[in-house]
């Protein structure tokens, strides 16, 4: 529906249009759109040149700004204000970020700028301002932008329409996985490592040779290159995989070495860390877990770094093996990390698509083939026009007295010259914007000197836009060259992470046993009635000597180890995890149980115990519901806990008991006095839900349930002694009402 608006203070009316469509579908258009938006101009890298918007515009902005590498650089607000104002309309200081990260060789494989200034450092301070740093190319982005201006890429518009943009780079340089890409897009993702240009290019001097599958690419590409160098000591066959599909991980040790020190004692020099690890974090962590007891192994962390890491980890002996100690740290901190394999890019700047290796590089070879393509003819019609203006001149030179005549005399020459000698409307212009000084007899020969070898030029560049093979025999050349650049001999081209040897799986679980025996303490968990818990250090605390507050008492002992875990079970059907090291000291009364786990107000705890592996346990609510759950199901990654056993307003956990081995039978009672037995079989395991009905129940509700061997007979509790009875006359089938329980059974009721 369109109508008149009015825009009021005697304005010329404007129309708009009024839409009515449902919230919904204008909801899900607008988000659409966003999405491609995030996805394809901000987030994901193009295959091609492996670069975001940001990047690309960056370096464009500077290469019109005549920054090469051999020339001076200017101010970092420069280069910022251009590409704010004619290409990327975003925020100063986003852009600034971008630029500083292409120019940290800590962050990028092979820098593309060149930074003057502070531009920040491996411990995670940040760059000075950008009107205090300068910047330049470097000789990689040169190799991008090489062919730019010679039509080798589409250009479209910029955002105001007053300038163009590349819409991506010629990329003579295999940039994606060379400096690797990093991108969270809405829906999807990208997290590429960085790689050896050398390593590279001989596997794309191997697909140009044959057919070549990812695993032969793999014997060139041992594996990702980061500029913080490092230990990859993930297995290969998981490398090969991850290459195979485009996902996967990689682990990557810190470099370390043994140095002696007096006394026959010794130290651990670590001189290089994992790759996006800041070092002052990463110290600050090993002193946390040193003060916090966590790392018995070790004694003091020293930074001694200057231009180079060289982090010093002081052991508490040296009797301590090097490598146990280490092990133990890559347990604990970022000295070791893994890295995910995501390659998620744009196929043809347009179609997010998760590549394997060997698509990444035939797709960086297909760009280069274009390139080469679009370069050639655009050489080749520049060689054309040439070839037809020097045509023009050598007849000038044949006849230079008439043409004279012809310019001295005629009012309009040139349709004069076209008709008497043949010539285009480019050789007559040409010719009538000659100097008189070019008309010597020397420049006539270096004419025909230029004529000739531009004619084997244009040859030659016919010759190669006829042949794919000679095409491809080119971009041979130039992925010989940028090898040659960036070889192992060279600064840039040494590899830098070492691909190490997987620990062996019997080793790391000796280490680790080794550590956590070391790191074992004996501790005694205390719950209190009123839900206040603390962990006292040893065994065998007299539970009658225990203090409490002042109207509080205690509930549960529990005697367990520092590196077990506590699972507790609640009313509202959920399970709980506290690891032991997270127990708050004996000292004093401890604190609410409630800071740390979420528990409503309206639950109790009702069973805590050592998570044991493997047991199995009872669970049953007071309505009479119930199911068997295994214990390697219950336990709880986060606060909140974990729901097993479902329960509604009207009902609530009850019991949590154990089923102990041969245990193949189930006695439950209610508070009617009601009491049943039937085979543990009839009761289902699952992982959680309400469960079946155990025991049904017309004016009560589930008071206990104990399980038992009727082989070995069945006893309860009473009066402070164990009394054993004939239970067949209550054994019948699960989900009936049961009958009155024995002569003399508590009134409680329970069987303990």
């Amino acid at each position: 529906m369109a109508r008149k608006k009015n825009t009021g203070g005697g304005a010329a009316p404007a129309e708009s249009i009024i839409v009515d469509q449902p919230l919904t579908t204008i909801l899900s258009e607008r988000y659409l759109s966003y999405a491609l938006s995030t996805i394809m101009a901000r987030s994901l890298p193009d295959v091609r040149d492996g670069l975001k918007p940001v990047h690309r515009r960056l370096l464009f902005a500077m290469d019109q700004l005549k920054l090469n590498p051999k020339d001076g650089p200017k101010k970092s607000a420069r280069v910022v204000g251009d590409v704010i104002g004619k290409f990327h309309p975003h925020g100063d200081q986003s852009v600034y970020d971008a630029l500083v990260r292409l120019a940290q060789d800590f962050a990028v494989r092979y820098p593309l700028v060149d930074g003057q200034g502070n531009f920040g450092n491996i411990d995670g301070d940040n760059a000075a301002a950008m009107r205090y740093t300068e910047a330049r190319l470097t000789q990689t982005s040169v190799l991008l932008l090489e062919g730019i201006d010679e039509n080798a890429v589409d250009f479209r518009p910029t955002y105001d329409g007053e300038g163009a943009e590349p819409i991506v780079m010629p990329s003579n340089f295999p940039n994606l996985l060379a400096n690797g890409a990093s991108g969270i897009a809405v829906g999807m993702a990208t997290n590429i490592p960085p790689h050896n240009v050398a390593e590279l290019c001989d596997a794309m001097l191997l697909m140009l040779e044959k057919d070549a599958s990812v695993d032969e690419l793999m014997k060139h590409v041992k594996g990702p290159d980061f500029p913080t160098g490092g230990i990859l000591v993930e297995p290969k066959e998981n490398i090969l995989e991850a290459y195979r599909t485009g996902r996967g991980s990689f682990r990557l040790r810190a470099r370390w070495k043994k140095e002696e020190t007096k006394g026959s004692a010794y130290q651990i020099i670590v001189t290089e860390i994992p790759y996006q690890v800041q070092k002052s974090k990463l110290i600050e962590k090993i002193a946390e877990l040193i003060h916090a007891k966590k790392l018995p192994l070790l004694d003091d962390v020293r930074d001694e770094s200057a231009e180079d890491v060289r982090l010093v980890l002081v052991p508490k002996s040296r009797n301590v093996e090097p490598e146990l100690l280490m092990e133990s740290l890559f347990r604990s901190c970022d000295l070791e990390t893994r890295f995910s394999l995501n390659m998620n890019v744009l196929d043809q700047g347009v179609t997010p698509k998760v590549m394997n290796l060997k698509e990444v590089l035939q797709c960086w070879l297909n760009h280069r083939q274009e390139v080469l393509v679009r370069r050639t003819q655009h050489r080749l019609e520049a060689v054309l026009h040439r070839l037809e203006v020097l045509e023009g001149y050598l007849i000038v030179y044949l006849n230079i007295d008439e043409v004279i005549r012809i310019i001295r005399t005629e009012d309009e020459p040139k349709p004069k010259l076209m008709k008497k000698f043949g010539l285009t409307d480019v050789q007559a212009e040409a010719i009538l914007n000659m100097r008189l000084r070019s008309l010597r007899r020397l420049e006539e020969i270096e004419i025909k000197k230029e004529h000739d070898s531009l004619s084997k030029e244009r040859d030659s560049l016919q010759a190669l836009l006829k042949s794919e093979a000679r095409q491809w025999t080119a971009i041979k050349k130039q992925i010989g060259d940028v090898r040659e650049l960036y070889g192992p001999s060279t600064p840039l081209g040494k590899r830098r992470t070492e691909i190490g040897k997987a620990p062996a799986l019997a080793a790391i679980e000796n280490l680790v046993e080794a550590i956590t025996e070391m790191e074992r303490e004996p501790i005694t968990l205390v719950l209190s009635a009123k839900g206040w818990i603390k962990a006292m250090k040893g065994h065998e605390h007299d539970p009658k000597a225990l203090s409490y507050k002042e109207g509080d008492k205690g509930r549960f002992v529990v005697e367990g180890q520092t590196t077990d875990k506590f699972v507790l079970f609640a009313t509202n059907g959920r399970f709980y995890t506290i690891s032991g090291d997270k127990l708050p000291p004996g000292r004093g009364f401890g604190e609410p149980v409630r800071l740390m786990i979420d528990l409503p107000n309206d639950a109790d705890i009702l069973m805590v115990m050592v998570h044991t592996p493997g047991i199995k346990f009872l669970l049953a609510s007071d309505s009479g519901h119930g199911f068997v759950v295994s214990s390697d199901d219950v336990l709880a990654q986060t606060k909140n806990g974990k729901q097993i056993l479902n329960v509604d307003e009207k009902s609530e956990a009850k019991i949590c008991t154990i089923v102990a081995p041969g245990h193949d039978h189930v006695a439950t009672i209610g508070t009617n006095r009601k009491m049943l037995v039937f085979k543990l079989s009839e009761v289902p395991e699952m992982t959680r839900g309400k469960g079946v009905i155990l025991q049904k129940f017309k004016d009560g509700t589930l008071a206990d349930i104990k399980t038992f061997n009727m082989k070995q007979g069945f006893t309860y509790r009473s009066a402070g002694a164990d009394k054993k009875v004939d239970i067949k006359p209550w054994v019948g089938e699960r989900a009936q009402t049961g009958k009155l329980p024995p002569n003399g059974f508590p009134k409680s009721p329970r069987f303990e």
